[in-house]
């Protein structure tokens, strides 16, 4: 991707993130009117607040998602086998999954509810698998286990801090659906990207062919 590109897919991320953190902040704050910065009375503050932190969040998700394009680069490189690599990030995606869950589990008194600790890696994994699926549609069945990785293992890897942090579960949302929606927006975009790249270059070198 050339540069246009790559400010591009900063930019919207950061949208999606700020436009995603409101909402899913503003219908919380609804349910609960504990949640938020002032409380209801503040409630345009706590767009704003809101806002800046989805901009963020959007960053953390870009800084994950690239990190993740140059680890499949030098992975690619050393394993020399794609089904390799691929049947690691699909044993770490299991791995990952199970991690989730026990680690949820240990923390359960903590959390205050019995029922997270299973309903959380149950619905990432699921999620994950919808837009693994999506994904395949678009582009080719390669693409599924890479996605996969990156939606769950990536995304848990992003919401750590919420994960391992207070141990709170408003939290715990707050943060992953917007990480969770970014990172899909981008592996949404990223075959598009470069395919109209790849495009754009043959239409260019074809007269230089003739």
């Amino acid at each position: 991707m050339n540069i246009r590109k790559i400010v591009f897919l900063f930019w919207s991320t950061m949208a999606v993130g700020a436009v995603v953190t409101v909402i899913v902040g503003s219908v919380m704050q609804w349910s609960d009117p504990s949640f938020g910065f002032m409380g209801l009375e503040a409630a345009g503050f706590n767009a704003l607040m809101m806002a800046i932190v989805g901009l963020m969040f959007g960053v953390f998700s870009q800084m994950g998602f690239f990190a993740y394009l140059v680890l499949n680069y030098i992975a690619l490189s050393v394993f020399r086998k794609k089904y390799l690599w691929n049947a690691l990030q699909a044993y770490s995606t299991v791995f990952a999954i199970g991690a989730l869950g026990y680690m949820l589990y240990q923390n359960r008194e903590a959390l205050g509810n019995n029922w997270l600790f299973w309903v959380l890696p149950l619905v990432l994994t699921l999620a994950s698998w919808l837009v693994a699926y999506v994904k395949v549609k678009q582009t080719n069945n390669t693409a599924f286990i890479p996605t996969l990785f990156l939606m769950y293992v990536v995304t848990m890897l992003e919401c750590w801090p919420s994960l391992n942090g207070e141990n709170n579960p408003t939290a715990i949302v707050f943060m992953m659906i917007p990480i969770f929606i970014c990172n899909a927006y981008q592996i949404m975009w990223l075959h598009r990207l470069v395919r109209k790249e790849t495009t754009d270059s043959a239409v260019d070198a074809k007269p230089a062919v003739e």
